[in-house]
């Protein structure tokens, strides 16, 4: 497969470059593209990644580091089934493109929350409360790069997270930079996405 992979941040896109490079055989061809932090840059990005590419993408993934619920842990990999945000303040239903879930081509029966802001123990609480999840992970990016995806052609995405932070677990955004500054190695998350 011809295969978009996302990176959000200078570090992560590091980081795929160098395991992608560290490959002695791959599957896939991969192209990579950084979007920086937050829906709408994710979604332009990604847009237009797709729109100058000679060759068709046949997935789009988008990779790095998330936060966690309790009960993931630090380095843990995560490939959600399910997307959708977490900070549209919209009526259940008024504008489904907002507040419906959005399918990904994970392997487990995890949903990833989008929203444009760190969270922490209190907003994940009220998550967790108002859409009635024990379970989740969390990021600024993936739900935007999904609907993007599906307005250029119905593109799938698969979502490869590694867990960086567990903010009920006490984590904090120090936390998160202290775990991602010791590891830079995404041979797990390649891993994943070679079985794609």
């Amino acid at each position: 497969m011809n295969i978009l992979v996302i990176t959000p941040t200078d570090r992560e896109y590091a980081n795929m470059k160098a395991a992608i490079a560290g490959k002695s055989e791959l599957r896939h061809t991969y192209t990579l593209a950084q979007c920086g932090v937050g829906k709408a840059a994710a979604a332009a990005v990604t847009a237009s990644a797709i729109a100058k590419s000679e060759q068709p993408f046949n997935m789009v993934v988008v990779i790095g580091f998330a936060a966690g619920t309790l009960g993931f842990h630090q380095g843990e990999i995560v490939s959600p089934c399910e997307a959708r945000y977490h900070d549209c303040d919209v009526p259940e239903g008024f504008i489904p493109e907002l507040t419906n879930p959005f399918s990904l081509a994970g392997e487990e029966d995890i949903t990833v929350f989008t929203g444009d802001s760190f969270v922490n123990a209190d907003s994940i609480a009220a998550i967790k409360q108002r859409f009635g999840v024990e379970r989740a992970i969390f990021d600024m990016e993936i739900t935007a790069v999904r609907i993007a995806a599906e307005l250029c052609g119905g593109i799938p995405v698969a979502a490869v997270k590694m867990i960086s932070d567990v903010p009920e677990d006490g984590h904090t955004e120090h936390s998160y930079d202290a775990f991602a500054d010791s590891h830079p190695d995404f041979t797990p998350i390649l891993d994943v996405i070679e079985r794609f």
